[in-house]
């Protein structure tokens, strides 16, 4: 619930209500490669944004992605969220899973 409710109202405006994203400016989270495998990597990336402009296939995304949410625990539980919703059966990631993660100061 509590990662529905970070998704509703942090990461829904770029990846849209059904995870699909705006094409050429924000990335699809429905079967994202990055996301299922690199589960760690995206609940950083939630933490701490990320400078790195994402490229799929043949697709640039020009924005850079900001930070989201303060707390390992929101992280991970919006990042379960994307990875049990919008046709992703990518199980979870935990807190023990993300323990060397870094929170970078803003």
């Amino acid at each position: 619930a509590r990662g529905e409710q970070i998704y509703k109202e942090k990461c829904f405006a770029c990846h849209q209500v059904n995870g699909q994203g705006i094409p050429n400016a924000f990335p699809s989270l429905v079967g994202s490669k990055f996301l299922l495998e690199q589960k760690t990597l995206a609940v950083s990336q939630v933490l701490n944004g990320s400078a790195h402009v994402v490229a799929y296939r043949t697709i640039k995304y020009p924005a850079p992605m900001p930070p989201q949410v303060n707390t390992k625990e929101d992280a991970v539980a919006v990042i379960n969220y994307i990875l049990n919703n919008f046709g992703n059966n990518g199980g979870h990631v935990t807190l023990e899973d993300v323990k060397d993660v870094e929170i970078l100061p803003r």
